[in-house]
Parts: structure tokens; sequence; C-alpha cells
């Protein structure tokens, strides 16, 4: 709960000083926006765009929240439309100078939606896509109390999200509080601003009842804040029950409409044509015009005390949803339209703000005056919610960047995963103590049953494990405090959502974790929009998908992946690898830990595969220094596998799980007469950064490039993988030489390997023809 530095105000002095704060920031909200929209030149013409609607109906609750509630430890997801009034009261807090606000929208300015890491105000949760920034504040409460039960205790303060109505659309909402993990979180809490509109209409039917039904069987305390002290009072009056059954009967467009009509409108339509008209009517008439304009517009969500008394009644054992009724473009002229969503008030109606609000349009930006009660409660608050940084400690001190073991036999990349991560534990502790493993219920399918029952399932609470003692169970799911693997319900979304906020603790609490998460990889694109975004955010993790391709033969098209390769590639923020080797994946494994958990970081995608490939295929150097060069080799993008003696006719550059095709294809060119080079590509990303770097586009070191592809070795090229064949097309750019691009462009069939590969012409015969037909 709230400690007595934050106590919610309900005397009428405070409440009084509270709605001086909101009118500062409903103004200063605005007048970003118009700012932004019509006085910063904007030579290009190109829409600036703003939401003042969407700040205005949230202007009531943050401000409530930020100076009556918050705490330092707790942390705000604020919805993205909403973001003016963010930095408004950043700014009031001293968070922010004048001149940014005169930047909103604009390069290297105050972004469009809350970011933390390109605002440069405090942002606890970057939002934008619908649902994504709603549900962070659970994967970041699970987060932080993974860190509290693995590492020093960072605190234990409430998680609020701010979102819109409308985004309990999206099926993310619901994906997320369903996951069983979530009953238990009682420091959530998430505040609806039910405004009842989306972008383009008033919705008929918000369906409130059957939301907040929704929320309760889900298991989280749900409080509703309807109406405002004024028409609670006017409901307590003759008539009063009647006008509240009207009311709360009336469709969502119907009220909407009364927003926009003058009091005498009003008189009329308010009582209806039911059989209490006249009782509504006669109650109506003992109110003034000013009374009944502010009546019909007393929603709880604009009402201080009403929010306060919700607050305070929160229930911190369980989480809690809070919807308050509001109203888009409170106070503003664009209130309760149905086209306000990016409707900007004219001047004129800005100036009429400002006189309402006691603000000057002469010096928009100004703060309180000093020694003022104003000036003092956001000097206050701002005391309050100061936070002290923790120092970022080293994520990986011991992690080496080969484990010096060379895999032999028959054997997965899949597979190769799991003996990686057990290898860790015992040759790198101090690494693997901060590595935390997630599935969305495919931790035995994806080989991580060994890891799992070596460091045990993360969990709140100690389960007993009542298959612990049965000699069949090979897999054993013992649930403790002290596990470094979370499992998930079957819901990807909710997977890449928890790996962001895994991969943000760094910066948040000073704790670094490496975070790994496994997924179907057909299923990638599925948690593409969070995952993208999880980065933008500034969280880092390796993501892998496993199994992938057409060489999951047998599963047939469903559950095949074709995009994922070029996905990979084309993803900022990340870099993708496809190893062929287990001692490629052991190596660009590493690499990928290795960029965790800092500043400069990035994040990963491993795309593994099922087929057992013979790892003598390998040729993995004896000489130390010869090792050393392939695998600096393999974690920059490619290596040569296979040379000819002189120069070659055909240069077949192959990656992944097509690898043998490649190498029994180099045979036989070779015993034709036509010498064949073999290049093993492990990152097409890495390799298109170089081509970029070396024609002036970027920073990436482009050494690989003469590596791998020198001109001397010029040849015409045939590139190979189990994906989609452009994602290899841009190397015969580094040259300019002939090439064929072989892969997957249709969905995929069922069938054993050799006929599916057939049919997609991935295999053997069909390389050989595409190199014949080149070199002829």
């Amino acid at each position: 709960m709230a400690d007595e530095t934050a106590a919610p105000a309900r005397d009428g002095a405070r409440l009084a000083l509270l709605r001086e704060v909101e009118d500062r920031v409903l103004w200063l909200s605005t007048a970003m926006i118009d700012h932004a929209n019509r006085v910063r030149p904007n030579p290009g013409g190109v829409k600036v765009g703003g939401h003042q609607s969407s700040s205005a109906s949230m202007t009531s609750i943050m401000t409530a929240l930020w100076f009556g509630q918050l705490r330092a430890e707790d942390r705000v997801s604020v919805k993205p439309h909403a973001s003016p009034v963010l930095h408004a009261i950043n700014y009031l807090l001293g968070e922010l100078d004048e001149d940014r606000l005169t930047t909103l929208r604009a390069f290297g300015g105050l972004q469009s939606y809350p970011s933390r890491t390109k605002d440069p105000d405090p942002v606890d949760y970057s939002t934008g896509s619908v649902g994504i920034g709603a549900t962070a504040p659970i994967w970041g409460t699970l987060a932080r109390r993974y860190v509290n039960t693995h590492f020093d205790p960072v605190g234990s303060g409430r998680q609020y999200s701010l979102l819109g109505d409308a985004e309990l659309d999206e099926g993310a909402i619901w994906e997320a509080i369903l996951d069983p993990m979530v009953t238990e979180l009682g420091e959530l809490v998430w505040i609806v601003d039910l405004n009842r509109q989306s972008l383009d209409r008033v919705l008929p039917l918000i369906g409130t009842p059957r939301f907040e039904g929704m929320f309760e069987a889900a298991g989280w305390q749900v409080l509703t804040v309807k109406y405002g002290r004024l028409l609670q009072d006017l409901f307590a009056r003759p008539g009063g029950a009647a006008l509240r059954a009207r009311i709360d009967a009336m469709p969502n467009p119907e009220y909407q409409r009364l927003l926009r009509c003058p009091p005498q409108q009003l008189r009329e339509r308010v009582p209806g044509d039911g059989p209490d008209r006249a009782r509504i009517s006669a109650l109506l008439d003992d109110l003034d015009d000013q009374e009944l304009h502010a009546a019909i517009r007393n929603l709880g969500g604009h009402d201080l005390a009403a929010l306060a008394d919700a607050f305070a009644a929160i229930d911190d054992t369980r989480p809690t949803v809070i919807f308050a009724y509001t109203i888009k473009g409170h106070r503003l002229a664009s209130e309760g339209h149905p086209q306000n969503h990016s409707a900007l008030v004219t001047a004129a109606q800005l100036e009429e703000l400002a006189h309402r609000v006691g603000a000057d349009p002469t010096t928009p930006w100004a703060r309180f005056a000093p020694g003022t009660a104003a000036a003092a409660l956001c000097a206050d608050t701002a005391q309050r919610l100061r936070r002290t940084l923790l120092p970022a400690r080293p994520p990986a001190p011991d992690l080496p960047a080969d484990l010096g073991r060379t895999p032999a036999g028959t054997e997965t990349t899949q597979a190769a995963l799991g003996r990686v991560l057990l290898d860790l534990t015992r040759t790198a502790p101090q690494t693997a103590q901060r590595i935390v493993t997630v599935s969305p219920d495919v931790s035995s399918s994806t080989n991580l049953g060994g890891w799992v029952n070596k460091v045990g399932v993360w969990s709140h609470t100690t389960r007993h494990d009542w298959f612990d003692d049965d000699a069949e169970t090979i897999l054993h799911w013992r649930e403790r405090p002290e596990g470094r693997h979370i499992e998930l319900g079957i819901a990807e979304t909710n997977l890449v959502g928890m790996l962001g906020e895994l991969g943000a603790t760094w910066s948040r609490w000073g704790q670094p974790l490496l975070p790994i998460g496994v997924l179907y990889d057909p299923f990638l694109e599925r948690a593409l929009e969070p995952w993208s975004f999880g980065i933008y955010a500034g969280g880092q993790s390796i993501l892998v998908g496993t199994p992938s391709g057409v060489t999951l033969a047998a599963e047939g098209g469903a559950h095949q992946s074709i995009k994922t390769p070029s996905i990979g590639l084309e993803q900022p923020g990340c870099t993708a690898y496809e190893p062929a080797f287990a001692l490629d994946l052991q190596w660009c494994l590493l690499a990928a830990l290795a960029q965790l958990g800092k500043p400069d970081g990035t994040s990963a995608y491993l795309r593994l595969s099922t087929r057992p490939i013979d790892q003598t295929l390998a040729a993995v150097p004896q000489d130390p220094a010869a090792r050393e060069r392939r695998r600096k080799q393999s974690i920059a993008g490619a290596y040569a596998l296979r040379r000819h003696q002189g120069t070659p006719a055909v240069t077949l550059c192959a990656m992944g799980a097509t690898i043998p095709e490649a190498l029994q294809a180099a045979d036989r060119l070779t015993t034709m007469g036509f010498g064949t080079d073999v290049i093993c590509i492990t990152s097409p990303g890495l390799l298109f950064e170089a081509l970029r770097a070396r024609r002036g586009h970027g920073t990436a070191p482009t050494w690989i490039l003469d590596a791998i592809f020198p001109k001397t070795r010029t040849a015409p090229m045939v590139t190979l993988l189990d994906g989609h064949p452009h994602t290899l097309a841009f190397l015969a750019g580094i040259h300019g030489t002939p090439a064929t691009h072989l892969g997957v462009t249709t969905f995929g069939q069922s069938g054993a390997l050799p006929d599916v590969y057939h049919h997609h012409a991935l295999d053997t015969d069909s390389v050989i023809a595409a190199a014949l037909d080149l070199i002829d």
C-alpha cells in the first residue's frame, strides 16, 4: 500500500491543489501537441500528429497517480497516446528541460510514444503497439521477482499499467492475464481509461461487465470508478435512482452525444422516453445550466477523490484492475466527438483553454511560481519519486569464447543447445548463474530437458513434485524459487514479453540476466511484433527458433518455417545465426551471450535444426590458431568449409541444415572437373552489414568479406538454405557474380527428407544442376 508521504487526497484544500496541478498538466500536454503541429516549422508538410483528446482523458488519472499515490519503487507503463501527459508531469517535477517541450515528435526530441531508450526524461516502459505496453508490467513484475529470489533484493513496488479500453480488444491482453503465474502478482495494478471510443468511432457496446467478469475469473480484484461525487450526490436525491438507471442503460453513442449538447438540449434528451421521464426532468429542473453541464460529464475517471478512494481500496494480495470511466477530449473543444482521435483544437480554442486553466499563452511553458502551494507539491512529489540508479554488474565475468570441446559423431544443432548450457554450468558457473531459460510449454521438445533437470524450474514458492519418485519420469519438474527455467503457457507473445523484461533487468535494477527463450521456429511470426518491440525498448535476450524449416519433413507445411531467416537478417538490434554444426552453435551462442546485459548490448536469434549431421563434415582444424581463426569467422558470419586448390569454377554458399547437400554436390562437381569452393554461412545479417559498410553505409567490420570472398576466387555462385532464397541473394553482389539462389518459396509438404528436399530443389542433384547451368 502507499506510504503516508503519498497518501491520497480527500480534503477540500488538497483536492483543490491537485486540480490546479491537473489544469497545468492538461495545458502543457495540449500546448505541446499544438506547438508541434502549428508553431514549429514543417517544411516537408507531412502531418506531425499527436493525440490531444487521448491525452486529455488521462490527465486526471495520471495527476492523481503521480501526485497522490506513486512511490519511488513503483513503475508505470503509460498508454502510448498519453505520452504528452507523461512529459508534462516530468517537466513539472524538474525531470525535463523547458526547451524539450517544443521537440515533441521532432528528430531527436520527445518521442511520439513513451520510450525508455529514446526519451530524455524518466520512462519506465516503452509503449507503442497496442497491448504490448499494457502487458509489459506483468513481465516486469516477474522479472523483478526472479531477480529478488536469485540476487540481492531490488524492491517490491507496485507495477502500474495505464491502458486505453480499446486495448482490451488485443488478444495479447488475455493471453497474458490467463497465465497461471499472474494471479499471484499482488503488486500489479492496471488502470483502464474507459473513454468508450476507438480511433474511428464511439463503441456501441463497450461490454464493461463482461470485461469485469473475465478479470474476476482470472483471479483479479476488479474496481470500477464510474461516477464522480457530483453525480453520486444527484443519485441520492429524489429521482436520482431513475437518473442513474437511465444513464446506465444508455448506449455509448447516445451518452457521448449528450457531451456535445447545450443545456436546453440536455434537459430534453437526458430524461428519455421511459416511465421515469417526469421524475428525471424534475431533478434536472433543480440544476442551473452550469451545474447540469458539469453533472453530465462528472465521470469517476475525472474525479480526483473517487480515484483516490479506488487507489486506497487496492488489495495487494492479488492483481487489480481499475475501470475508470472517462471522456475522450475531457475539457477540450473536441470533448466526446466521435472523430476526435487526432483532432487539434484551434488557436482560439487553445486560448480559451488557457483562460480556463489559468495559463498564459504568451509564456506557455511556465512552471508554478516559486513559493506557491502547487510548486511545493511538485517539489515534494519529485523528492518522493527520486530514484537511486544502481550500477550494472558485469553480466558474464567468466564466459569463455570457446569451451574447447569438439563434437563428434552425428548431432543436431537443437540438441547441441542443451549440451552447451550444461557445459556452462561446469566451465563458467558465474555466467550460468545468470542464464534463465523461458519456454511456452516446449522445453522438452526443444531439448532443454537436461538443463531443466539440472537447474530446476522457477516458481514464486516451492511446489511438490509428485512424480519425483517415478522411475519412468525423465524430465523432473522441480519448481522452486532457486530454479532457472521459466515455463509459460502456450502463448508466444507471453514468451517474448517475458524475454524483453528479463533482458532489461540490467538497466532497471543493475542486475543483468542472460535470458534465452525457445519456441518452435514457425511460430516466431506469431511473436514477431512484441519481440521486435522488446528489442526496441532495450530488452536484450536470445531467442531460439527450433525445430525449423522443411527439414522438419514429417510435420508438413503447418510446422515448416520459410521466412524466418530473412526476418532474422532484417531485425534491428539483433544478430541472427543459423549454425550448421554443433561447434558453430557453441561459438555463436557464446558470442551472443557476451552481447547481453550492457549499454551497447544486442539481442540474438538462433535458428536451429533437428536434422542429424555428421560432425566430422565440419573439418575443425586441429591447430589451436587455425581453430581460433575458424571461430572468429564463424561468429562473424561465414567461413570457408572447403577450398579448391586452384581457381574455382563455382562457389556453393550453404547455410544450416543444407550443408551436407552442398558438400555432396561439391564432391561430384569436382569429379566432373569443376573445382568448387564451399562456404558455410552462419549469419547472413552480419555479412550484409559488412557489405553495406564496405560501400560507405554503416560502421560494421568488413574483414570477413575479404577473408571468405576474396576477389581472386570470384566464381559463379549457388546459394542454398532451408528458407526463402532471397535471404542469401545479396551475396552475389559482393563481386557482381552470376548466381542462382535455391531455397523454399512455397508451403511445405509432409514426407521423408529426401522427398521433401527434392520437392523444393534443395537436394544434391538440384544443387549440381544449378551449378552446371551457371558454369555453362
